[in-house]
């Protein structure tokens, strides 16, 4: 279809005849009527809409400016399809929106439709939960399961006395808990210094391990135990009670080593192993200080119920020293902060804070006198009674300054029957080890000079509300400051 528009001058615009007129009356009946008025002139202007395709340049159509025009003919207003489907098509009918009404049987049909749509989402949704619980529920089977295999030849004892022993499953969760999480395992296996100088002892000393029974408390991930089984021991008994565990179940057979290490879960206090005495304890039991977190009163109870009489516990020996600390920077930033924060006075925090040890690296440069060993532990003959003491020492200063903070760190010694001795420090000039350095602060420093010795006195014993923290009380020069480690 071609649609044109009258271009001759106003004056030569045909009027329309009354046929046409009626005609065009006709087809705007109901429509809105849209006028287009002529771009020259007052005049209206029209539109021809021809169903012929009329082709033509044009030079030819200014030829024809004084004569009729080509669309003129009646020829143009025929179709070019006798029955063209495009101009029986009522543009206005297809326009109107169509009204569906639906009878009352048809819409009860469709609300009963849309119940029924809704009712199954309802029971997938119930049946997603039920499959999510019941996946769950297999989980903890199957974990049960692994303990129930594994720990066959085992059975609850009677409770044990002592502060640790005592203390009830839910009592002592959080500590265990604790252990369940992988990112401490991670931190403690990539120690290189600790977890390198386990294996050195054992790799380099066989022929202790050679064909002996071995007891791992504490086991975590069992990279001990594997280690003791590659050094030739016969049997190794893996007792751990977190969560860990069952990932140590894993990773032993991976190793392929399920005939030699035995994994059991449960506190070494309220199981019974499956033989009755071991030559080996090997235990990494250490905490903050050394003795944060009492895991060595396990050791000791292990030790005092299944070591056979000339069997041996490693690490043997253990030493705590102390270190004068010299950092008035960082003592500002600690202390001296609370005294002005941003203009204000909070003085009352440094009560709350100085009592709080922090566990960091320490520049090795700011260590202003020479250790002192406080308290030295044979882990063959100690007793849980001797964990608690009270020591007094003298730190010999090395520069004239203030001392702003005592630092606590430990030793560990494998030495007994050994003919290659191993042995690894957490002191600040040695290599970093995720148990850092203790640091107590003090409230106020004290000017030292050097070549002097600063007297003090140390008293460490556990807090009854929770046995596995520690109160340590320093007093330096007459100064009494009581610190909580938990």
């Amino acid at each position: 279809m071609a649609a044109y528009t009258g271009t001759r001058g106003c004056d030569d615009v045909p009027e329309l005849s009354d046929s046409d007129e009626e005609q065009w009356q006709s087809m705007e009946e109901g429509s809105e009527h849209i006028t287009v008025p002529c771009l020259l002139c007052d005049r209206l202007q029209y539109i021809f809409m021809s169903a012929y395709p009329y082709k033509s340049s044009a030079e030819s159509l200014l030829l024809t400016s004084n004569g009729p025009l080509p669309w003129d003919s009646d020829e143009y207003l025929k179709p070019a399809l006798a029955d063209d489907p495009l101009l029986q098509i009522d543009v206005e009918e297809l326009s109107e929106a169509t009204a569906v009404t639906l009878s009352p049987a048809a819409d009860d049909q469709v609300s009963l439709l849309l119940q029924r749509a809704t009712q199954a989402e309802d029971r997938a949704q119930r049946a997603e939960e039920a499959l999510a619980r019941a996946m769950d529920d297999l989980h903890k089977f199957k974990l049960l399961a692994q303990g129930l295999v594994l720990n066959a030849d085992t059975s609850r004892g009677p409770s044990r006395s002592g502060a640790i022993a005592e203390l009830r499953e839910d009592e002592d969760e959080a500590y265990f808990s604790s252990y369940g999480h992988y990112s401490i395992h991670e931190e403690m296996l990539k120690d290189k210094v600790r977890t390198e100088s386990y294996r050195d002892f054992m790799y380099r000393n066989m022929d202790i391990f050679k064909d002996k029974v071995v007891l791992d408390v504490g086991c975590g991930t069992g990279i001990l135990s594997m280690f003791a089984a590659k050094a030739g021991a016969r049997k190794v008994i893996a007792v751990d009670q977190s969560e860990i565990i069952y990932q140590a179940m894993d990773i032993v057979r991976s190793n392929k080593l399920e005939d030699t290490i035995t994994l059991i879960k449960g506190r070494i206090e309220e199981i019974d192993l499956p033989v009755e005495k071991v030559d080996i304890i090997i235990s990494e039991w250490m905490g903050y200080f050394l003795l944060f977190e009492s895991m060595l009163n396990t050791v000791l109870y292990a030790r005092d119920r299944y070591l056979a009489e000339d069997g041996l516990v490693y690490p043997d020996r253990c030493n705590i020293s102390l270190a004068a600390v010299g950092d008035t920077e960082k003592h500002s930033d600690r202390i001296a902060f609370w005294d002005a924060v941003y203009g204000f006075k909070m003085t009352c925090m440094k009560k709350a804070v100085i009592p709080e040890p922090v566990v960091e690296m320490l520049k090795h440069e700011t260590v202003i006198s020479e250790p002192a060993v406080i308290k030295t532990i044979d882990c063959g003959s100690v007793t849980v009674s001797e964990l608690e003491f009270t020591e007094n020492f003298s730190l010999k200063i090395k520069a004239s300054t203030f001392c702003t903070a005592i630092v606590g760190y430990f030793d560990i010694f494998f030495d007994k029957s050994c003919g290659n001795k191993v042995m690894f420090s957490t002191a600040p000039d040695c290599t970093k080890t995720h148990w850092k350095q203790t640091v107590f602060l003090l409230e106020s420093p004290i000017p030292v000079k050097t070549g002097e010795e600063l007297p003090g006195q140390i008293t460490v014993h556990k807090n009854r509300k929770d046995p596995r923290a520690l109160l340590i009380t320093l007093d330096i020069a007459g100064r009494k400051q009581t610190y909580s480690l938990q």
